[in-house]
């Protein structure tokens, strides 16, 4: 009954042919058959409210591990959900294609909430937010002493965050890329106006505390991923902003970084980089692992002019008379200079490198 009901629900929101048209016989037949079934349906709409690992998934719905990998191998085969590695875990969520989001709001959507099956999913899900907050807690408070010692020597982070919301101005932000997101506070500014928000970081244990912020703030379809900002995924392409927030100074190659930034831009895309301006705090060096002690404006907008893009702006937030700290808060804009239809991709100084074999270009 559970499983019949859903799928006429699905039947009364696209009561006609057309409104199915685009999608392939076979593949819509398939999604409609991973869907309808009781664990895979109770699955999607678990991932409806964000993503979950194997384990969280065997907890909420009380099955065994070989079972539930199974149910979700068959919903990745049929195209309604995607999964990501993050360290030894694999995390599953809702997949960004169109016979998903058809599934999703033809079915998903018009399930009762208040159906006991559902609501009994729903209280076991908030039980495993409250243990991933125990545990992003339990993390943050180890490493508190150490941010309270880094936010104390530089500019206020309020006064950061309004520098950066002033810099964007009237931008247009459909999807946004925070590359090192950290504590996903970049995203939380920024994703709630954005159809596509992805947060990257190399630290599984920082992805968690991001999770937990962004679960707070109802942010359901930000995906947070393990990864590097020297080697992006081949599918974080094409965002109107990528974000590299305080991520320089920890980096070998600060250039290679802000290369690989720019390749995820779509063209007209904007680069917000944020980092700390030129300073003599050899402790952020000894005890914390920065490997740079800040930029100059001109480092950075060279790296952003090898990077194809053309700097618009630069704003130095200095300490005021009222603040004890002692650093001062760069913040620059580049812009992609492509349109739509350009060829070559990228124009401005890469262009120079134009005589360069591929393979030249590739090590570059």
């Amino acid at each position: 009954m559970f499983v019949q009901g859903a799928i006429r629900l699905m039947a009364q929101n696209y009561p006609k042919p057309e409104s199915l048209a685009g999608f392939a016989f076979a593949d819509l037949l398939a999604a409609l058959e991973a869907a309808g079934e009781e664990t895979r349906l109770r699955i999607l709409a678990l991932l409806t409210e964000g993503e979950l690992t194997v384990t969280e998934l065997m907890t909420i719905l009380g099955q065994s591990q070989p079972r539930v990998s199974r149910h979700l191998k068959l919903l990745v085969e049929a195209g309604l959900i995607g999964r990501h590695r993050e360290g030894a875990w694999a995390f599953f969520r809702l997949a960004d294609t169109a016979i998903a989001a058809a599934v999703r709001d033809g079915v998903v959507s018009t399930l009762d909430p208040n159906d006991a099956t559902l609501a009994g999913d729903k209280r076991r899900l908030e039980a495993v937010r409250a243990e991933r907050k125990g545990q992003a807690a339990a993390y943050f408070a180890q490493h508190a002493a150490d941010w309270n010692r880094i936010r104390a020597l530089h500019v206020p982070e309020a006064r950061v965050e309004a520098g950066v919301l002033a810099l964007l101005g009237d931008i247009r932000v459909d999807s946004v890329l925070d590359l090192g997101t950290g504590t996903g506070r970049m995203l939380e500014m920024l994703a709630p106006k954005a159809s596509r928000a992805v947060g990257l970081d190399v630290s599984p244990a920082m992805l968690g505390v991001a999770r937990v912020n962004l679960d707070a703030a109802g942010l359901r379809h930000v995906q947070l991923r393990q990864g590097d900002a020297y080697a992006l995924p081949s599918d974080l392409q094409g965002f109107d902003l990528v974000i590299l927030h305080q991520v320089l100074h920890f980096l070998d190659d600060p250039a290679r970084a802000v290369r690989e930034a720019a390749r995820a831009l779509k063209p007209g895309g904007r680069l917000l980089v944020v980092d700390f301006a030129p300073h003599q705090e050899e402790s952020l060096r000894t005890e914390h692992a920065h490997r740079r002690l800040g930029f100059t404006q001109a480092e950075v907008e060279g790296y952003l002019n090898e990077a194809g893009l053309r700097a618009e702006t630069c704003t130095v937030l200095g300490p005021e008379t009222a603040d004890v700290a002692r650093l001062a808060v760069s913040l620059w804009l580049g812009a992609d200079t492509r349109v739509e239809g350009d060829f070559p991709l990228r124009g401005g100084p890469t262009f120079a490198q134009s005589t360069q074999t591929k393979s030249q270009r590739e090590v570059a």
